[in-house]
């Protein structure tokens, strides 16, 4: 209910008139004859929708919390540089760098729409507290990483997000809803 609320204010539609359609790898959107595009993501007690006109996005949001093989996850799921950068910080900052990271490409796969059939050691992402969100290749092309933005929304103290689409930078604004 609440999404249809937002969309239908953003996009100029009764929420009810929404029709949503699905791609063939489960992506919602609204139907071609509809404005906008949008993206949900949910962990904790927080959820964020971000809402487009023209271009596809992806959204991740991860309450930071103990993960006790986060190692084997980076190892498994990270591509190599990646798993070699989280190991090689200081413990303090291991957990949140490990979101980050994570948030990052969970982002960028959803505003692919191709899910988890991409997989996540295919591209790199900075993950390194306080580096700017970018990314570093995709699928080996440093060229094709540079027409992606990364945006790290800052929700939370103990939470990460971020925000990924296929074009030059945009201004982004959080808007709260309580």
């Amino acid at each position: 209910g609440a999404l249809r609320m937002l969309l239908g204010r953003y996009a100029s539609i009764p929420p009810n008139a929404i029709r949503f359609f699905y791609s063939f790898k489960g992506k919602p959107s609204l139907s071609d004859d509809q404005p906008g595009r949008f993206n949900v993501s949910h962990s904790g007690s927080l959820a964020l929708l971000g809402f487009t006109r023209n271009r596809e996005i992806g959204l991740d949001i991860e309450l930071i919390r103990t993960i006790s093989d986060m190692e084997q996850v980076a190892d498994r799921f990270f591509c190599a540089e990646e798993a070699r950068e989280l190991k090689s910080l200081p413990a303090a900052e291991q957990r949140r760098a490990f979101f980050l990271g994570w948030t990052r490409k969970e982002a960028y796969i959803k505003a692919t729409g191709d899910g988890l059939s991409t997989p996540l050691d295919a591209f790199r992402v900075t993950l390194q507290p306080g580096a700017e969100a970018r990314f570093i290749h995709i699928a080996g092309d440093t060229s094709a990483a540079e027409s992606w933005t990364l945006h790290h929304l800052q929700v939370a103290s103990d939470y990460v997000a971020a925000l990924a689409y296929r074009d030059a930078p945009r201004r982004v604004h959080l808007f709260p809803v309580v």
